[in-house]
C-alpha cells in the first residue's frame, strides 16, 4: 500500500521553478532516502507533501485523501531543519514531545496519563529522559534532533517526515534516529529523510530518490550511489568520489 501519492506537482515560487513535475511514490514499511543538492527542491518538496504549499499543477494524496485531514488526524510527523526552529523559546524538551499529542487531546490541551505515558515513553526511546525538564535550545544539535522524532512518535504518526535529521548531528545521536527510524519502519511506518550524508545511506534507507526539481531517480540505495546517477543529480565528476557532499 502506497501512503505518500505525488503525481506531476509543479511549484513555483513567484518565477523560480522549485518543483517541475514531480511524480512519487513511497510506500509504508520502508524509509526513502531524499538526496538532492541544497536548492534541488526537497524541503519545498516536504512541504507539499504537509500541504503547506499547494502546486501549481499535480496533486498529492495522503492514505488516498489529501494532506490537511492527513495532519488534523496526526498521520503525519515532521522534523524539521534546525534553522526553522526558534530555540529560544521558553519550552522543555517534555513540552515539544506532548507537542505531539495535541490532536489528541481537544480544544483545552490538557494532558491525560496516555499523553503522559506516551511522552514517557518516546522520550525513553530517544534516550532524552534525563534531559526531559531542560529547555530544547540548551540541547546539543544531536539532542534536539531526538526530541523532534520522539514528538513524532509520541504522536503515534504512521507517516513521518525527516529534513536533515543528522545536520550538526553528533555520531551518537546519528545512531540512535538511525536505530529508531528502521524500528519505525519494521513496524509498518513510512519514513521519508532528506539527507546530504551519503555514507550513512546504506544502513539508513531501503530505497532513495534522486532530486533536482525533477525526480531523477528512484529506486535501490547502491543503484543511486552509482557515480553516473550523482552526476546528475551533483554535478560529480563519475570517475570521481561517491561520497558527495556531507
Amino acid at each position: 500500500m502506497s501512503s505518500i501519492e505525488v503525481a506531476g506537482a509543479t511549484v513555483r515560487y513567484g518565477d523560480v521553478l522549485a518543483l517541475d513535475d514531480v511524480s512519487l511514490t513511497v510506500e509504508s514499511g520502508r524509509v526513502t532516502g531524499l538526496i538532492g543538492m541544497n536548492g534541488s527542491g526537497k524541503s519545498t518538496l516536504f512541504k507539499t507533501i504537509l500541504g503547506l504549499v499547494h502546486p501549481a499543477s499535480g496533486t498529492v494524496t495522503i492514505d488516498g485523501g489529501d494532506p490537511a485531514s492527513a495532519r488534523r488526524r496526526g498521520r503525519v510527523g515532521y522534523v524539521p531543519q534546525s534553522e526553522d526552529v526558534d530555540w529560544a523559546f521558553p519550552v522543555s524538551v517534555r513540552d515539544v514531545v506532548m507537542m505531539g499529542r495535541y490532536g489528541r487531546q481537544g480544544f483545552l490541551r490538557r494532558a491525560r496519563p496516555a499523553d503522559r505515558d506516551a511522552v514517557a515513553e518516546a522520550l525513553e526511546r530517544v534516550e532524552l529522559t534525563d534531559l526531559a525538564d531542560r529547555q530544547i535550545g540548551q540541547l546539543s544539535g544531536g539532542q534536539r534532533k531526538r526530541a523532534f522524532v520522539a514528538r513524532g512518535i509520541a504522536q503515534g504518526a504512521g507517516i513521518l517526515l525527516l529534513d536533515e535529521p543528522f545536520a550538526g548531528v553528533d555520531k551518537r545521536s546519528e545512531a540512535t534516529i538511525v536505530r529508531l527510524l528502521r524500528e519505525l519502519a519494521a513496524a509498518g511506518s513510512t519514513v521519508l529523510v532528506s539527507t546530504h550524508d551519503l555514507h550513512a545511506l546504506p544502513s539508513l534507507a531501503d530505497e532513495a530518490v534522486l532530486l533536482l526539481r525533477r525526480v531523477l531517480f528512484h529506486g535501490s540505495v547502491d543503484a543511486a550511489l552509482e557515480p553516473a546517477n550523482l552526476s546528475r543529480a551533483f554535478g560529480l565528476d563519475p570517475s570521481g568520489d561517491q561520497g558527495g557532499p556531507s
